[in-house]
């Protein structure tokens, strides 16, 4: 039988690329969505190699990844080249990006793993839908420590996902040079908790086992191993559970699905959700250019930006990402206090709840009093000095389900994360934190 074109083939890629990657792929099997995956894999890998001599000139209409020329840098002598995905910047330039890190700087990688959940309505024209939205299909492996995992978590409590779409969550923390069966720095479950650097064994009621691969792994590089993905091993996963394989790795295309073609699984009332971003099928081009803008600088200066701060070992590098980050901090600061004088999110006003960028702001802000002042060293101001954030953080931690995903239990997981894994492994107490903001987990 005929197969059909994978959603997402990377066509813009040079004629010599092209025929390498079928050559590579022609001892995979064509089906469907495991042939998709793997030409993502292959497609990241021409992409990080040959990324100073591409240009795009295609983008497909969901999933693809591309490479886009942006100003030059003033810290690099080459132009830009940044990746950008269904859901805008997904991570860093990717210029020169073995050279960056051998020099000190922390340049994120690229998830692979790129497809889309669809709903056969939204097309009923197209018959290949190889990931169809449907309740209790779909599952998430998370690592609560992470950022990037815990904005998709977040997202999925928000929305009343949580019966639709199934999750594990890993020990806040990865493997160390002591790890005799895989090696170091690999996610892995840990039920019964691990002891850590400072011989303190800690366990977290949250962290359990593998429920949806049906193999019972202890890493998660096996999941993308039984998934024909090898060149991975990052959380967030979102997973199928009937056809055993990883749709996506990808953060911000999740959180994108969630809210979007997923939204009729929530297990709320539909007028009461809030509109992350705006359904295809809206004409509301306006919200979704304001998103678009807003999800851009907090990504590159706020969420990137921390970790740019606190995971580069080369000076320049971190006083740079330093001055960016509180920069941002000043305008967001700003952004909120006009909004609704005082009173309204990001991009919309009180009465229309919270979008995509609320949520991407908040994964990281949450953590900047309790880890991020300290561990990277991002320690020239606490949020309570931002007099306008802090009260959106308020008005953003009151939203129905975001308690269960923003307690001192889940803080917990980040302290572990970011300490248990830095110099002795001590975990630090301090600071006090405001009720306000960290409250005890719901009863």
């Amino acid at each position: 039988r005929r197969q059909p074109r994978p959603t997402f083939f990377p066509w813009f890629l040079i004629p010599e690329q092209r025929e390498k990657m079928l050559g590579q792929a022609s001892v995979v099997s064509r089906s469907g969505a495991r042939y998709s995956r793997y030409i993502l894999a292959l497609a990241s890998q021409l992409l990080l190699q040959q990324s100073q001599s591409l240009s795009w000139s295609k983008r497909t209409a969901t999933t693809s990844i591309t490479v886009q020329s942006q100003k030059q840098s003033p810290t690099h002598e080459s132009k830009t080249m940044s990746v950008i995905g269904a859901a805008g910047i997904t991570t860093d330039d990717q210029t020169n990006a073995e050279s960056r890190r051998a020099a000190g700087e922390f340049v994120r990688g690229v998830s692979s793993a790129r497809n889309w959940i669809t709903n056969p309505a939204d097309d009923p024209d197209n018959d290949d839908h190889p990931f169809p939205v449907e309740s209790g299909r779909y599952h998430l492996y998370v690592a609560l420590n992470c950022p990037w995992c815990h904005r998709v978590a977040m997202t999925r409590s928000l929305l009343g996902l949580e019966d639709a779409i199934s999750m594990d969550v890993l020990f806040p923390g990865r493997t160390g040079d002591d790890d005799k069966v895989r090696g170091p720095n690999l996610w892995r479950f840990a039920p019964d908790g691990v002891t850590g650097r400072n011989g303190r064994h800690v366990s977290f009621p949250e962290c359990g086992v593998d429920t949806a691969s049906g193999t019972n792994v202890t890493y998660v590089k096996e999941i993308y191993e039984q998934s024909g993905i090898m060149d991975q091993r990052s959380v967030p996963i979102l997973y199928d559970k009937k056809n055993k394989v990883v749709v996506n790795n990808e953060s911000a295309e999740i959180m994108r699905m969630f809210g979007t073609v997923c939204l009729p699984l929530s297990s709320l009332d539909r007028e009461k959700l809030p509109t992350l971003y705006p359904h295809p099928r809206e004409s509301n081009s306006d919200l979704a250019s304001k998103i678009d803008e807003a999800n851009e600088w907090i990504y590159t200066d706020i969420n990137n930006g921390a970790y740019k701060a606190g995971f580069s070992s080369n000076q320049d590098v971190y006083e740079k990402a330093f001055r960016t980050y509180f920069a941002a901090l000043e305008r967001l600061n700003n952004l909120l206090k006009q909004s609704d004088n005082g009173n309204g999110f990001i991009c919309t006003a009180a009465t229309e709840g919270p979008t995509e960028s609320d949520v991407r702001a908040l994964c990281t802000l949450w953590r900047h009093d309790a880890v991020y002042h300290n561990r990277m060293k991002l320690n020239q101001s606490y949020l309570y000095d931002y007099p306008f954030i802090w009260s959106w953080m308020k008005r953003m931690l009151v939203l129905p389900g975001l308690d269960r995903m923003t307690h001192k239990g889940i803080l917990a997981h980040s302290r572990q994360g970011y300490f248990g894994r830095t110099g002795n492994g001590v975990v630090p107490l301090g600071p006090k934190l405001n009720e306000d903001i960290i409250p005890d987990a719901p009863k």
